[in-house]
């Protein structure tokens, strides 16, 4: 059974595939295969949060429909940042690709590998306006509010 799975993507630097746009494009088709990408917002032009001293990112989100559970899900999307040149240095710092399941199906989850929803996606912009472009009805499964809601209430 395939669940549907929202995705942030993010990208501030450049790298072998491009850049920040291509590195974006890349993560996409490495994505669909993981299963079936049933939707791609636009790309979104964002200043840095948190630190800040650092190049402008571009942002997207995507629905993909998988059938892995959110463990093996996560773990793929980390061998993706990696496989395309992530280094993990510095919290919220520069990075060629960076991946971030927000929800899978209804799933709420904590472990010390994963949790869902993700746990700041309600409190950012940058993740809201692309996810509600292509899913303003999905519903948070723990707040109880969909994307749209949620992104109302953002400043």
């Amino acid at each position: 059974m395939r669940e549907p799975a929202a995705i942030a993507l993010g990208s501030n630097l450049d790298s072998p595939f491009g850049d920040r746009e291509a590195n974006l494009r890349e993560a996409v088709r490495r994505l669909a295969e993981l299963g079936k990408v049933s939707a791609i917002s636009s790309f979104y032009d964002t200043e840095p949060v948190g630190y800040t001293a650092q190049p402008r990112f571009l942002n997207a989100a995507v629905l993909l429909d998988t059938s892995m559970t959110p463990e093996e899900l996560m773990e793929r999307l980390l061998e993706i940042e990696y496989s395309m040149g992530r280094v993990r240095s510095m919290a919220k710092g520069p990075r060629v690709i960076d991946l971030d399941l927000l929800l899978y199906g209804d799933a709420v989850l904590s472990t010390a590998q994963l949790t869902l929803p993700h746990p700041e996606m309600h409190l950012r912009r940058f993740v809201l306006d692309p996810l509600a472009e292509i899913a303003p009805d999905m519903v948070h499964p723990v707040l109880g509010k969909t994307v749209k809601e949620l992104l109302a209430e953002v400043s």
